[in-house]
């Protein structure tokens, strides 16, 4: 008989929706709240789930006898994935509108299977060529404000260079999985370089911010706490664990597609519990972003 898959891809839409929902989340932390600090308090707080959550599951210690290449590997994870791309995504924040972020983050995939193809010799087809065509012309519509040639001009602000940041260091953290992290289950990873990435932004936090910013976290807006708890257990921990599922009882391609639909709940999210308008650009960039992710995912498939 078939099996029901209805509950998964219904978590699988959740993911979607939670990690859309992680930009206004971040756009408004980062106006309310010391970035750095609060990209601190998002991995602490997730880890406090995260790492329960793999000891009950594994129920032994997943640690033990790891070769120093691995745990190397972990710790360049860590600092690409979490620590450069958390500090990124809140810095960014601070200057740039949610719904932009959202989209130009479109590019991550198509950087991804380029280094891929250039570095471990993966196949590119002519459909992945036109959706990496597609997603970067629309994200950068997104990023120039409908004027592209203008990124090679000195067009574009503080704010989306750092958004180039988070790009950066996304791609960064999947091919450093890909080259040196592998044999490890994905919450392992997801765990171990969400603690490590916790215990570097502390450390940079306390070390540019000071610890006086730390003290100052009490005196936060309620809103902005609820936001912070939000990224940190639904953004993070259970949109994680949603995404296992998906990938355990669907298969990774499949459970991949959905990620598709990340930035068009970010820039829904970002319009209708921020007010952020949709401009022209905005809306062209979206979609031929979001179609250039979607030609991108069925040439992989």
């Amino acid at each position: 008989m078939p099996v029901n898959h209805f509950g998964t891809h219904l978590r699988l839409l959740g993911m979607a929706a939670l990690w859309g929902a992680s930009w206004p989340l971040g756009r408004v932390i980062a106006q309310t709240m010391p970035p750095l600090a609060a990209a601190s308090m998002r991995f602490v707080l997730a880890s406090l789930v995260l790492l329960p959550w793999l000891l009950h599951s594994a129920r032994r210690n997943v640690w033990r006898g790891w070769p120093r290449k691995r745990w190397i590997g972990m710790v360049a994870a860590a600092g690409a994935g979490v620590f450069g791309y958390s500090t990124f995504f809140m810095l960014a924040l601070q200057t740039v509108a949610a719904s932009k972020g959202a989209l130009v983050i479109t590019i991550n995939p198509a950087v991804t299977l380029l280094l891929a193809a250039w570095i471990f010799r993966e196949p590119l087809t002519r459909t992945i060529g036109i959706g990496m065509a597609l997603a970067v012309v629309g994200a950068m519509i997104v990023l120039t404000r409908g004027a592209p040639w203008m990124i090679f001009e000195g067009g574009a602000g503080r704010g989306e260079l750092l958004l180039l940041g988070c790009v950066a260091c996304w791609v960064a953290y999947t091919l450093i999985g890909k080259a040196v992290v592998t044999g490890v289950d994905a919450l392992t990873t997801t765990t171990t370089t969400s603690v490590l990435g916790a215990i570097m932004l502390v450390a940079l936090s306390l070390g540019i911010e000071g610890p006086a910013t730390w003290l100052s976290l009490s005196g936060s807006p309620i809103h902005a706490w609820i936001c912070l708890a939000g990224l940190a257990f639904g953004a993070t921990a259970l949109a994680y664990a949603w995404y296992f599922d998906g990938v355990k009882a669907l298969g990774a391609s499949t459970a991949a597609g959905y990620i598709t639909l990340v930035p068009v709940f970010g820039v829904v999210f970002s319009s209708v519990g921020l007010g952020e308008p949709l401009d022209q650009s905005l809306l062209v960039g979206g979609v031929l972003a979001v179609a250039g992710m979607i030609v991108m995912h069925l040439g992989r498939r």
